[in-house]
């Protein structure tokens, strides 16, 4: 635990230390990953098992098969 708690506070003095624009840049990087991972996710990677099968048993059997026959 006391590793754990030390990463934590260097990691925390890291970013307490940055510039302005080393700042700016981390707003940024972390505005692209949520659109890459929340918003295209929602328009281009429908749930396809979810549309196609109705219950959970019929989803892993697809699961399954499409893994065994790959």
């Amino acid at each position: 635990m006391h590793v754990i708690k030390k990463i934590y506070q260097f990691y925390l003095d890291g970013f307490k230390n940055l510039s302005p624009w080393a700042r700016t840049l981390w707003v940024i990087i972390l505005i692209k990953l949520f659109i890459m991972f929340a918003v295209l996710r929602l328009f281009f990677f429908r749930d396809t098992l979810k549309n196609r099968y109705n219950t959970d048993e019929e989803r892993a059997n697809h699961v399954i098969e499409e893994l065994i026959s790959h």
